[in-house]
């Protein structure tokens, strides 16, 4: 589950590129905050956040605010969670960004591990293929994932 800091952040990320594909000017956080529905004081940390990982910029002066300053679709939403949330993984011996094997365990024989480390590999999979430009879009990006319905096709 996604918290809610991360669930701002994409909206807040998701009206920033809109912004960039029709005039691309700069929003004032108040203008973001209004857009995405995130409470202003809350925004202020996750803004900054996001700046200083390199997805967004800001302008000073008048016309001055945040700006996107990726493709929308070379931001990976991994990318979002992992920085705004920290590691994916269920497991610390399954995260490839911040593996710790585990004290208790075995991990060529622990079953907890093998069970969550295949629901993790289908899941990263699918994450990791998600960019922001599919929140931009009004249709359902895990179509893609879809299985076919039973007799459809044959």
């Amino acid at each position: 589950m996604i918290t809610h800091k991360t669930k701002y952040a994409l909206k807040a990320l998701t009206v920033l590129a809109d912004e960039a594909a029709g005039d691309g000017a700069a929003l004032r956080i108040e203008e973001v905050a209004d857009r995405s529905g995130a409470p202003k004081r809350f925004l202020e940390h996750i803004l900054l956040d996001l700046k200083r990982a390199g997805l967004i910029g800001s302008r000073r002066g008048r016309n001055g605010g945040y700006v996107l300053i990726k493709e929308p679709k070379l931001v990976s939403l991994a990318e979002i969670l992992r920085l705004i949330d920290g590691p994916l993984a269920p497991l610390p011996c399954l995260s490839r960004r911040a593996y710790q094997k585990c004290a208790d365990c075995d991990e060529a024989t622990c079953r907890v591990r093998a069970v969550f480390g295949g629901f993790y590999a289908t899941y990263i999979l699918m994450i990791e293929s998600l960019t922001l430009a599919d929140l931009q879009q009004d249709s359902n990006p895990l179509e893609r994932f879809a299985l076919p319905e039973p007799g459809a096709g044959e």
